[in-house]
């Protein structure tokens, strides 16, 4: 990537440069974005505060290193991700099929059951991002990154780690258990 077409990234050499006023700039612009994508990905507020500052003193860290092979949005959450999956690594064991399943399945269930009347556009949202919130952590990251942040699935291949067609599929297994939980 050419760092001339990404803004972020000629805020980021110059700040490798020691333009602080460049660092400054690149906060103001994605401490937002950054800190949305901790908290929803991890929903705790403590351990989202403990991400979202790791994330930055890697980015300071890394400041003389950086390269604009990615769009700086891109090189962000991918430092971001690969904080949070290691962090995950740390705190719990992975649960497999079955296991996960139940436990998915006692997420995040509506409290009440809607009448039969048109949904508001809060209640649809509300409905979607609940629904979010039930999906297994490798497709919620996916969609998130995706609707969200609107990445490419090279994109999302880069900040996750992971292939192409990978993505692709946790989108599609998302999309298909997302709709069938907003049908029910």
């Amino acid at each position: 990537m050419d760092a001339a077409v990404d803004p972020d990234a000629m805020l980021m050499l110059a700040y490798a440069r020691g333009d602080m006023a460049a660092f400054e700039a690149l906060y103001a612009r994605h401490r937002g974005m950054l800190y949305r994508f901790l908290l929803r990905s991890v929903r705790d507020p403590h351990r989202t505060d403990e991400l979202f500052q790791e994330t930055w003193s890697r980015v300071i860290a890394a400041r003389t290193r950086y390269q604009p092979q990615a769009k700086f949005t891109t090189w962000l959450l991918q430092i971001a991700h690969n904080l949070m999956i290691d962090g995950m690594r740390r705190q719990r064991p992975m649960a497999e099929g079955a296991e996960a399943e139940t436990a998915l399945a006692t997420v995040a269930t509506p409290e009440h059951e809607q009448p039969d009347h048109a949904l508001s556009d809060f209640e649809r949202r509300r409905n979607l991002q609940r629904a979010i919130e039930q999906l297994p952590d490798e497709q919620r990251v996916a969609v998130m990154l995706r609707m969200e942040q609107e990445l490419s699935l090279e994109e999302i291949a880069e900040v996750t780690g992971t292939g192409r067609e990978t993505v692709k599929s946790r989108l599609r297994y998302a999309m298909n258990r997302l709709r069938d939980v907003l049908t029910e």
